[in-house]
């Protein structure tokens, strides 16, 4: 391993040579202009395995304590993490989604094989109803993704009239009908999802014209504005944001942006728990490696949008390992630190582009890769993702503070480099510093030295993620073994904050 230098070189002379890991951070107050929009921290509901039935929605009369049909503990715990948003109902599954199959009395309606995931039946009681009072309930925003791939035209617009609609019109009568007589708050549309694969393996030219053709017919009613989010890329196809950004441009407010730290599309993936050093450390670069991706799509964007009108929507992400063994149900796997790393270093990443990114969101909150929560009958387990979110929540509608990074670097396979530090910066609207921590390094220490010029800290308190190893994770058995602990060692010294990292920490700091 060997010093290297992440942004500045100004900050070389201070930095500390001693045998024990090192880093040196400068924030730069002065410069903080971008806002972190708290939809960065979005929330991602598919109908795909336990997900949306048993993960999120149990029904009034089940045992496991509910309010309204939605299980009490996940509940409380969403409404904790403060989600910003939640896109549903896929994903694949939104192609294939009905929505008036899901409205109305629940005996009545029909029940359903989900073909993309494991052709279970559902019985649609979890629908637009349940979907949209859920949010008003979390105080979250819904992100509505629309069938494109084996809809029409009418059936969207219909769908978008009755969830929005306050008029005296079919739709919005047949909302009343079933229930509900104000109209929902729905600013999130995405028309269809994945459309070059599962959501109707479509050209780039071709899904560009239904685009067009879809979103003239999602109209505003009343004083509903919708915010239409595209189908984008996946990864790495720069050309499908080239020819969206060229032939559909302005029409949209935001294009989407799919990613997964993922070993390979084919053959095993890798466990979620029972893995290496060289494993972690390649799954750092892995999700590190979603920055260049970004920016090679935000130079199309700006090639097209100079203004940066659209909005660049990573809308799936994060960990894509094994189902573990035994489950279930479809895509279930457990949640390590190194999914908390995961997830951290990529919030870093997306903090730095807020002046393109607008919203992410991750895959996904119960019970599905990786998720924020898991369930098994009547108990929860809350992942090491889950407290990453936590808290990562301060920097929600906070002003971003840029810095200076300069840390030791680790050469890992695949040629990726990681940085074995990474942090995030921002002041709320109380002029609070929040300032957020990672230590990638498995076994040793980091002292780290944040000079912030122009600032007098008084008061420094904080919060810990780590354990004893990168692999540990939260069972049903043993549901505390990666929790939130205080964290006290930051103190000021000659006007440095000087804050002693633990080996693989996640720290989140409060300056006052």
């Amino acid at each position: 391993m060997k010093k290297e230098i992440l942004v500045s070189a100004l900050l070389v002379a201070s930095m500390s040579l001693s045998a024990q890991k090192s880093a040196v951070i400068r924030i730069h107050t002065e410069q903080g202009k971008q806002i972190i929009p708290k939809e960065i921290y979005g929330q991602f509901a598919e109908h795909l395995g336990s997900c949306i039935y048993g993960g999120l929605w149990v029904g009034e009369n089940s045992d496991i304590p509910n309010i309204k049909g939605y299980r009490k503990d996940v509940f409380d715990a969403l409404k904790e993490l403060k989600v910003p948003v939640l896109r549903w109902p896929g994903g694949c599954f939104a192609d294939e989604y009905h929505w008036m199959d899901g409205i109305g009395p629940k005996e009545s309606r029909p029940k359903m094989v989900n073909n993309n995931w494991g052709g279970v039946v559902e019985d649609n009681s979890f629908g637009t109803n349940e979907f949209l009072n859920l949010c008003e309930m979390l105080g979250c925003e819904p992100y509505i993704s629309g069938n494109v791939g084996s809809g029409s035209v009418e059936e969207l617009a219909k769908w978008v009239e009755y969830m929005t609609s306050e008029g005296d019109s079919p739709m919005a009568n047949l909302r009343r009908k079933n229930g509900r007589d104000k109209a929902w708050k729905v600013k999130f549309l995405g028309v269809g999802n994945e459309s070059w694969g599962c959501g109707g393996s479509m050209t780039a030219e071709y899904y560009s014209d239904l685009y067009r053709r879809y979103s003239t017919y999602c109209r505003n009613y009343d004083d509903n504005r919708l915010f239409k989010i595209a189908s984008g890329a996946s990864d790495y196809d720069y050309n499908w944001t080239d020819v969206l950004m060229k032939d559909v441009g302005a029409r949209m407010n935001g294009l989407s942006l799919h990613y997964y730290t993922v070993t390979g599309w084919n053959g095993s993936k890798g466990s979620a728990t029972n893995f290496s050093k060289d494993d972690y450390y390649w799954a750092m670069g892995k999700c590190l490696e979603i920055e260049n991706v970004i920016k090679k799509h935000i130079d199309i964007m700006d090639k097209y949008d100079p203004k940066k009108n659209v909005g660049l929507m990573v809308d799936e992400w994060g960990t894509w390992w094994d189902q573990e063994p035994g489950a279930k149900t479809a895509l279930y796997q457990q949640n390590s630190m190194r999914d908390a790393f995961v997830a951290s270093l990529t919030l870093d990443v997306f903090n730095r582009h807020t002046d393109r990114i607008k919203m992410t969101n991750i895959a996904q909150v119960v019970n599905v890769l990786q998720s924020m929560i898991l369930t098994k009958g009547k108990e929860m387990v809350l992942t090491p993702t889950y407290y990453v979110f936590d808290m990562y929540k301060v920097h929600q509608d906070a002003t971003y503070l840029p810095i200076d990074l300069i840390c030791d670097k680790v050469s890992v396979r695949d040629n990726r480099t990681v940085p074995l530090m990474s942090a995030t910066a921002s002041k709320d609207k109380e002029g609070i510093i929040h300032i957020s921590l990672s230590n990638v390094e498995t076994d040793e220490s980091q002292e780290v030295s944040i000079e912030i010029p122009g600032v007098t800290v008084n008061q420094v308190s904080g919060q810990i993620l780590t354990s004893k190893n990168i692999t540990d994770y939260n069972s049903f058995e043993h549901p505390n073994v990666v929790v939130l602990k205080d964290f006290k060692d930051a103190k000021v010294s000659k006007g440095v904050l000087k804050v002693e990292l633990p080996a693989k920490s996640i720290v989140t700091l409060t300056l006052k």
